[in-house]
């Protein structure tokens, strides 16, 4: 188990360095941008603004920045979705800065830190922590997203600080630009019907072959019953809850993974332990007098 974290901890780190070592001055791909139907030219123009134009979040970056340094940012997103259509429609260069600088995106209210409390189902998902935790942190998660690879040593750390305080509740969100995120997300029901998703979760962040036949592999490594899964793998009732999960994640508003709800309310800042305990000690104070109130580990 020791060995097998110590691997994940070395790829998460490793899928870092390869992301903020990414030259969005440079880049012709970016997070979550589809430049896919445009010509070599509207491509050209889309990227030149995207380079120079800056992000309206608060974030102080150009909007290509914004997208490879916080790819769930909705401002830079819904900003470039923007300018893609107005070049796609031939408008010019200064035609589609002008159409961004009058979108929603660019007059919206600073985002919150922390949206306003939704309703998500969670009763019969992979959990981890005390059930009557104050604090129910909910994840949906792409087992082929390196973000997510990148988030999963976070918020286990997060739960080590905080552990009869914070619970952790796991929502499948595989995205459709990941090949093999849907079937990863089967596998993973799949095991959790055996009462091995976490097992199955670790093994899968860091194998990273997300191929059915490795899948099968990881499955027996992990003790599962392989008839069983197998037969799981492929069944309609799988299927049905990871599309459940998906649906529960759009009606939520989640607009790419990794993302995590606390006590219900959408988490808008980076997903490290430093950035989550303030935010998560403030979630306590409210929620208990503050003679009452658990503190972190240190």
């Amino acid at each position: 188990m020791k060995s097998s974290f110590l691997r994940l901890a070395g790829l998460c780190l490793l899928s870092v360095c390869v992301l903020l070592a990414q030259d969005w001055k440079t880049a012709d791909t970016l997070p979550g941008i589809d430049l896919t139907n445009l010509t070599a030219p509207q491509k050209a123009t889309v990227l030149k603004i995207l380079r120079e134009h800056g992000c309206s979040c608060g974030c102080n970056m150009k909007l290509a920045e914004c997208r490879v340094v916080d790819p769930n940012c909705s401002f830079s997103k819904g900003l470039a979705a923007t300018i893609i259509d107005a070049v796609r429609q031939g408008k010019s260069e200064s035609d589609a800065i002008a159409a961004a600088d009058a979108s929603k995106w660019a007059h919206t209210k600073p985002m919150r830190l922390l949206d306003d409390p939704v309703s998500i189902p969670t009763a019969g998902a992979p959990s981890l922590g005390p059930q009557n935790a104050p604090i129910t942190l909910v994840e949906f998660s792409d087992f082929q997203c390196p973000y997510c690879i990148a988030a999963v040593p976070e918020i286990r750390a997060v739960l080590s600080a905080y552990p009869t305080q914070v619970k952790l509740v796991f929502k499948e969100y595989p995205l459709e630009i990941h090949s093999q995120a849907e079937l990863a997300a089967d596998a993973a029901i799949a095991a959790h019907k055996q009462g091995k998703f976490w097992a199955m979760h670790d093994s899968m962040f860091a194998s990273r072959n997300l191929s059915r036949d490795n899948l099968l592999v990881l499955a027996q490594k992990n003790g599962l019953d392989i008839k069983r899964f197998q037969a799981d793998l492929d069944s309609t009732e799988v299927r049905e809850t990871v599309i459940r999960d998906i649906q529960d994640g759009d009606r939520a508003g989640v607009e790419g993974t990794p993302t995590i709800f606390v006590n219900g309310k959408r988490y808008n800042g980076q997903i490290v332990e430093a950035s989550l305990k303030p935010v998560l000690d403030a979630e306590l104070h409210h929620a208990a007098p503050a003679s009452q109130t658990a503190s972190a580990k240190p």
